[in-house]
């Protein structure tokens, strides 16, 4: 459950703070580390931010995304650790022994899954992004909102919300959203940033996804696959193929889409998506991975060809499943 009261009371008594983000960072865990790096600065803390990889360039606009570091490049101690966006801890990756550097623990997170891990725990499944919970956090520590710190829960709110397009949208993303407006964020720029503009070699790769698409369970599931030669002779980079799955969802007659991914580290990575009523999380959670209902992603050992079948299997058993076959 949520827990404002219980970070704000742990933020106040930190006089310095290592913040965390998820491996593979997405704009909610980017975001919302940055607005509250951005918040306790504002309040005389030490801040420093940390996240395994390394900040997708569509995000390193957001102030302060230069001063993230990896974690092995810490050499403190702090009063307080705290993750954001985070699932599990396994999703900290190489952030997890900062853990050790700190007195005490707290995290902000909406994945319905978190274990509680932490300490201090605010945690809510149901809301739409973490940077929406971010928002709340600021009121219980009387925090102004800035035009930069708007930009940073922008950031994450949109992009997990599908720019609110997706059905874990609620009333309380618009009400963040109006917050956001009356702070100066400049939507019209941000969103076409964010969502329509994409690089010469993002165009490539897209264009090298939807070619080699095929489709399983009548059409109803979509399955793309990229290996690491499509990245080279693309000139792409892994997180160019972040939302590439979303095409395969936007295909007409399919109700479940999955993208396989090559990164050169003996590991595929997966992109998992589904139609309402459909989920897959617990198709990901079922090979070790985990996320949310429509939007879950999995890591596994092995070779692209047979992870991707392993993957498209559990797929069609949900599928059967719900179709009542």
């Amino acid at each position: 459950m949520r827990d404002p009261e219980g970070i704000a009371r742990v933020l106040r008594e930190a006089d310095s703070v290592c913040i965390c983000s998820h491996v593979s960072p997405d704009g909610d865990t980017i975001g919302s580390a940055l607005a509250m790096r951005l918040v306790l600065l504002g309040m005389g803390k030490h801040v420093r931010v940390f996240c395994q990889d390394k900040v997708p360039d569509v995000l390193e606009f957001l102030s302060g995304a230069e001063e993230i570091q990896f974690p092995e490049q810490n050499t403190e101690q702090y009063d307080l650790f705290l993750s954001v966006d985070v699932s599990d801890p396994a999703r900290l990756g190489t952030c997890g022994p900062l853990r050790d550097c700190c007195r005490h623990t707290a995290q902000i997170d909406h994945h319905g899954t978190n274990p509680d891990f932490a300490e201090v725990n605010s945690v809510d499944g149901d809301a739409s992004a973490t940077c929406t919970m971010i928002r709340e956090q600021m009121k219980h520590l009387d925090a102004p909102l800035t035009k930069e710190i708007a930009e940073c829960l922008y950031a994450g709110i949109s992009t997990d919300t599908g720019n609110f397009s997706f059905d874990c949208t609620d009333p309380e993303a618009f009400r963040v959203m109006g917050d956001l407006l009356e702070a100066g964020l400049p939507l019209a720029e941000l969103s076409m940033r964010l969502f329509r503009e994409k690089s010469k070699a993002q165009l490539k790769l897209l264009g090298r996804a939807v070619e080699k698409m095929t489709f399983e369970a009548d059409g109803q599931i979509a399955v793309m696959t990229l290996t690491m030669k499509d990245f080279e002779e693309c000139g792409a980079l892994s997180e160019h193929a972040d939302t590439l799955v979303n095409y395969g969802l936007e295909t007409v007659g399919t109700r479940m889409a999955l993208l396989g991914r090559e990164n050169g580290d003996q590991r595929i990575k997966f992109s998992l998506r589904a139609r309402a009523p459909l989920t897959v999380d617990d198709v990901a959670a079922s090979l070790g991975g985990g996320g949310h209902n429509r939007a879950a992603g999995i890591s596994m050992e092995g070779s692209l060809e047979a992870t991707t079948r392993q993957v498209v299997r559990a797929m069609k058993a949900r599928l059967q499943e719900k179709n009542g076959k």
